[in-house]
């Protein structure tokens, strides 16, 4: 901690970053599309239910670590990926690699981040990684790009799927916000292999479930499907090989005014949990949402905005604190809940909230 800073809490944490970083990026991370409906609704969903307080339970300890596609980890709180973080602090993906790893949890790195794979091995050996893939329209070159991943140590490929074309987003054009892709490892690569497009659209718009089965069928490590609020579609992602799929509308950031992933979480646990791992990104604030939707069926979540916002403001100091109490929180809700454990979560832990 730097001289003069306060203690790092949660509620504070967006608002410190925000004021230290340029608006251009303050916006970036923050919005969402169109009319932020969704942005709105993913926080607000989580007033819908009620954790049900117990209490003489007689517990002495609370659990909070998960199994994760085959990886045994202390905190049920997934980094998601989140494009650009070295523009957002010098420490970027490197320290957010290195909290995660402190903090017993996951790190998810973004096609779009300032460093490579082989960086993020090299300074954070410890670290669980997971390659979040975007498809470029030259597919040899993405599949280069994995191959490198996975020297690199990468454990899974998660592939986002909710983006084949970007949506409007208000905050974004104020500012005439562009891709800044000079910076990105990835797109680099791409252009040295004679790719032409510009900004966002090198990513190819066409993925179809073929592509997600070839994906499967190739790799050595798990794939996971990002990107999926209906029933139809995490059925056929596990038709299709997938290892599990994590509930997500991109953090409010596509198709504005589609459900809650909280919302969506309940129906895709009962259609598929039995066969995929299913997770939940979206909304995750605080220590009691991560006991919530782990009462759904969500095998872990994602936290995106406030591992970044933790990042902005303090670097990787700030990112593992934000990890760190977003686990503790976790563990407190499950003590007042009477669970002893994330694996004896469930629905019966909670109470839907009685509309007024």
């Amino acid at each position: 901690m730097q001289a003069g800073d306060s203690p790092l809490v949660l509620g504070d944490v967006e608002a410190l970053a925000s004021a230290r970083l340029p608006p251009f990026w303050a916006e970036y991370v923050a919005g969402g599309s169109g009319a932020e409906r969704t942005l709105r609704s993913n926080i607000d969903a989580f007033s819908g239910w009620r954790p049900r307080q117990r209490v003489l339970t007689g517990l002495a300890s609370v659990d909070t670590s998960v199994t994760v596609l085959g990886e045994h980890v202390a905190s049920p709180v997934v980094v998601a990926p989140v494009a650009y973080q070295g523009l957002m602090h010098e420490d970027g993906e490197l320290g957010m690699a290195r909290a995660a790893a402190a903090a017993g949890s996951v790190f998810c790195l973004s096609t779009f981040a300032t460093v490579s794979p082989a960086d993020i091995a090299a300074a954070a050996p410890d670290c669980v990684t997971w390659l979040q893939l975007y498809v470029f329209r030259d597919r040899g070159v993405t599949s280069d790009l994995v191959t490198q991943s996975l020297e690199a140590g990468c454990r899974a490929v998660v592939l986002t799927v909710d983006l084949p074309v970007l949506a409007p987003r208000d905050r974004e054009r104020r500012l005439a916000w562009t891709f800044p892709d000079e910076r990105l490892p990835a797109v680099r690569f791409a252009r040295g292999r004679g790719v032409g497009e510009l900004g966002i659209d090198i990513v190819d718009p066409r993925l179809d479930w073929a592509y997600l089965e070839q994906l499967c069928d190739s790799l050595p490590v798990p794939v996971v499907v990002k990107g999926v609020l209906e029933v139809e579609d995490a059925r056929s992602a596990a038709e299709a090989g997938a290892a599990g799929v994590i509930v997500s509308n991109h953090g409010g950031r596509q198709l504005d005014g589609v459900m809650p992933t909280l919302e969506a979480l309940p129906a895709i646990v009962e259609a598929v949990g039995d066969r995929v791992e299913v997770l939940l990104d979206g909304g995750i604030r605080r220590g009691v949402d991560v006991a919530v939707a782990l009462a759904l069926g969500a095998r872990a979540v994602l936290a995106g905005r406030m591992p970044v916002w933790g990042l902005a403001a303090r670097g990787e100091e700030g990112a593992r604190t934000v990890l760190e109490l977003l686990c503790e929180e976790t563990r407190v809700a499950l003590h007042l809940m009477g669970c002893n454990s994330v694996r004896g979560l469930g629905p019966e832990h909670l109470r839907r909230a009685t509309v007024a």
